[in-house]
């Protein structure tokens, strides 16, 4: 009875994931707001097809941000962590220490005991790092300024747990009589009870532990898993690493979350990385995925419906406090021109680890099941409301920005005719501006990346911050007289968004743009914008020859194949197009017999350019090639 009640629950809380997470993503509300919403709907309040074991999965789930940070640990280079330094410690300790402080004072205010103020003040000073990585990663903003620091904040906050949780009992003792013994300060294990140096030095060796045997003894246990060609024993190995790192921190009062992240830097720059992050993956989405149903079904809405205008303004309070001491910090750490406020939104919201704080916290009997119970529903209110925040700050907030002239402060662009226009300085926007400066043009070089800005001027480029999604910020480029924009920005829609402007108000000025892939080719074939390259195809194109002379061919013959390669795609492109437009399945069909047809075609190529004397590789030898076949 008890497996087919397991299978049960796990039944339904897949398949609340499976229908709800698509149609979420849909309607562009994003995966976490769609767990979040398929746990409510299957919570004791609406369909009540799950109960009281929510908080069990929930528990059982937050191993899903252990795995996450592991993930991400692997993703970052020591270096690049120490560059970080100041970001994680003076970004993340002033707004630990602020936010609880104006928290403490906000709730003395509401009569709170001073040792239960402080206490609520250092638990809901914290944000979720499970929405917000798991937002960072699904938005691709991990690299962009605000997301960055957002991960920064972060790590500091999950450092700051360890701190929080040896002060808890402490804080407890304040308002009463209670002993340490009467507390459960116990169940973090020996260690908390020994003096706070040697609990500093044992906290120290076992991360020294780590990285030695992460640096010197892992990629060595890995070769030999690797070597008996069992994937299943490498993804055993891969999850016995991590939930042993987790085990031994959580032992020693480390946060498990910070420990295995510590393990994934230590293994970033292993040769087992991308094997280990592909392995680990599946069971980190799965795992959040349930965390955040489980937080969906979580909340009491009982004790809402008692309480609503208390419980929402204790809710609203909590994000107006976090959001302003985010927006005044970011502001402080230069994180300006819009960017400011999308770190403020990613962080306003409490911390899954509040759940464990404020059971902790009850354990030692500095809440009681009212606070707890009052708590624990202005912390999951305010995870579920953190999706509508940056749907409220991509919707409504940044477009108000792009028209607030002042509060973006661009750069001022120098007033002087140049041809051309480039709009993103990035990878790809760098070699086309290369090639352009060094033949003598002058461009006008824009980028909303002010990281990226900085770093480019320092090797001597001349280009400015600015969002050239903004008619006005066009126009400052001297877009009228303009003979050409190139739009090499990575972010599709804005590209198009910006083609689409200046096709309909500056038809004069001719529009050369970076695509993706063939779909994005096709949307700009119907602002009728032809000049277009994927950023990709001549790069793959020229890397399949160099695949070719490795197998055999000359590499006469290897050019010549990519060449009628990329011939036959540019031919196809527009026929591909009408198809595209006008049936779904003739699509499929024709672009299937091209495959066809390009097959065939460089198989005769191949059978008649074949030359047993071919093995130049040089101007010459092409152009005799090419005279003799003319």
């Amino acid at each position: 009875m008890h497996n087919q009640e397991f299978f049960l629950n796990a039944l339904i809380y897949l398949g609340a994931a499976v229908i709800s997470v698509p149609i979420a993503k849909k309607l562009g509300l994003g995966s976490v707001l769609g767990y979040l919403l398929a746990g409510i709907i299957i919570g004791p309040f609406v369909l009540r097809l799950v109960g009281n074991e929510a908080g069990e999965v929930m528990h059982f789930a937050e191993f899903g941000v252990v795995l996450m940070l592991f993930i991400i640990g692997l993703e970052l280079e020591p270096k690049l962590l120490w560059k970080m330094r100041r970001n994680i410690f003076g970004l993340g300790g002033l707004q630990v220490l602020i936010t609880a402080g104006i928290i403490t004072g906000v709730a003395l205010l509401f009569n709170f005991q001073l040792n239960r103020a402080v206490a609520i003040g250092l638990i809901l000073a914290l944000s979720s790092t499970a929405i917000v990585l798991q937002t960072l990663s699904e938005k691709g903003l991990m690299r962009n300024i605000a997301g960055r620091s957002a991960f920064s904040v972060l790590l500091f906050q999950d450092m700051a747990v360890i701190p929080i949780l040896a002060l808890l009992p402490l804080i407890a003792t304040l308002g009463s009589p209670a002993t340490l013994s009467d507390t459960s300060m116990k169940s973090i294990g020996q260690v908390a009870q020994l003096p706070g140096w040697l609990q500093l030095l044992i906290i120290i060796g076992a991360i020294v532990v780590l990285v030695i045997i992460g640096r010197f003894a892992a990629r060595h246990i890995f070769r030999l898993v690797a070597e008996t060609g069992l994937h299943e024993v490498f993804v055993a190995l891969a999850l016995l690493m991590v939930i042993g790192i987790a085990l031994g921190m959580d032992a020693i009062g480390l946060s498990p979350a910070l420990g295995t992240f510590i393990a994934g830097v230590v293994l970033a720059d292993s040769e087992y990385r991308h094997e280990l992050e592909t392995t680990i993956d599946p069971f980190k989405g799965l795992l959040l995925g349930l965390f955040f149903i489980s937080v969906g079904a979580g909340i009491n809405f009982n004790l809402l419906i008692e309480n609503p205008w208390v419980i929402i303004g204790f809710v609203l309070l909590l994000i107006f406090i976090k959001f302003v001491v985010l927006l005044i910090l970011g502001r402080i750490f230069r994180l300006k021109k819009g960017f400011e406020f999308l770190f403020a939104f990613l962080l306003a919201q409490a911390s899954e680890f509040a759940f464990v704080l404020i059971s902790f916290s009850k354990q030692n009997k500095l809440f009681d099941d009212k606070t707890s119970g009052m708590l624990l529903l202005v912390v999951t209110l305010s995870m579920a409301i953190s999706p509508l925040l940056l749907i409220f700050n991509d919707k409504a907030v940044s477009p108000i920005l792009a028209r607030w002239q002042n509060k973006l402060e661009y750069d001022e662009i120098e007033e002087e005719e140049t041809p051309v226009i480039l709009a993103g300085f990035g990878r790809f926007g760098l070699t086309v501006g290369r090639i352009l400066l060094a033949n003598g043009f002058k461009v006008t070089i824009l980028d909303n990346n002010p990281s990226n800005v900085e770093t480019l001027r320092k090797y001597g480029f001349k280009l400015y911050f600015g969002d050239v999604t903004r008619p006005t910020m066009l126009e400052k480029a001297g877009i009228e007289k303009a003979r050409m924009l190139i739009l090499s920005m990575a972010e599709h829609e804005n590209a198009l968004k910006v083609a689409e402007i200046v096709h309909k108000k500056y038809p004069h000025v001719k529009i050369l743009a970076r695509a993706n892939d063939i779909f994005h080719v096709f949307e700009y074939l119907n602002l009728n914008i032809t000049n277009t390259e994927r950023e990709n195809f001549h790069s793959a194109a020229e890397l399949g020859s160099k695949a070719l002379v490795e197998l055999g061919f000359s590499k006469y013959e290897a050019y010549r194949a990519a060449r009628m390669f990329k011939h036959h795609e540019s031919q196809v492109t527009e026929e591909l197009y009408r198809h595209w437009l006008e049936d779904q399945g003739k699509f499929i069909q024709e672009t299937r017999r091209f495959e066809e047809q390009v097959k065939e075609t460089l198989q005769a190529e191949k059978n008649y350019s074949i030359h047993e004397t071919d093995c130049a590789w040089d101007v010459d030898s092409l152009k005799d090639e090419a005279q003799k076949e003319e």
